[in-house]
């Protein structure tokens, strides 16, 4: 049982919570009874409301009639307006990047890029998703675009979900070379300093990486 400080309670168990989820140790769907979590981390259950609330309004949990909470699971329809924010921010992020991030800050998306490659070597059939270093590629653009705002509503709002969601899905064989080589595009275009072009390359990348999912989401409920 993890003992948790009374004055930070919901904060801390928030956090552990979060991380918990978002590393599939508390898997989409699986109810977060509070009774169980007060006993888990030895406070009242009154932290566990509020960290749960939380996390809800993070995108995190959902609450259900009869039910109470559990971690979200997404519809088709949740994944597509995720997808749809997320193009619309990240190609101006891209867009910004390229204004104004200078050559030396630039030329580390060709480092990070680099080491992808070597992951993706050595699971050529697999999805993007080795040690969330896609995630860190996009977040590396959003900070060079140097838009505070921006790089908050990404880092700490939207990215999440989409980690989660990831764990609802997580495999899109094949879908790793094809990304990597649209990030190095999208790199080419921000070094060089093509705000357009980086702009429709990452919206262009966005687009196919939620053609992948809602092709995996429909073959999932043609099984169904």
């Amino acid at each position: 049982m993890s003992s948790i400080e009374h004055g930070s309670a919901w904060s801390a168990l928030e956090a552990e919570l979060r991380e918990d989820i978002l590393t599939g140790r508390i898997r989409p769907g699986e109810r977060l009874g509070e009774v169980a979590l007060a006993e888990r981390f030895a406070v009242s259950r009154g932290p566990v409301r509020d960290a749960l609330r939380k996390l809800a309004a993070a995108g995190l949990v959902s609450f259900l009639p009869n039910i109470g909470a559990r971690v979200r699971v997404f519809s088709r329809e949740d994944a597509r307006a995720l997808y749809e924010l997320r193009a619309a921010l990240e190609s101006d992020a891209a867009r910004w990047a390229a204004r104004r991030a200078g050559q030396e800050r630039a030329s580390s998306l060709v480092q990070l890029l680099g080491q992808h490659a070597e992951s993706i070597a050595a699971h050529p059939a697999g999805a993007y998703l080795q040690n969330g270093k896609d995630a860190d590629f996009h977040i590396v653009i959003a900070e060079m675009a140097q838009n505070p705002l921006l790089r908050n509503l990404l880092a700490d709002e939207l990215y999440p979900q989409l980690a989660l969601l990831r764990r609802q899905h997580r495999n899109v064989d094949g879908r790793g070379r094809v990304a990597l080589r649209e990030h190095e595009n999208i790199a080419d275009a921000i070094i060089n300093g093509d705000d357009e072009l980086a702009a429709l390359l990452m919206r262009r990348h966005i687009e196919a990486s939620w053609n992948a999912l809602s092709g995996q989401l429909e073959a999932g409920d043609t099984e169904k």
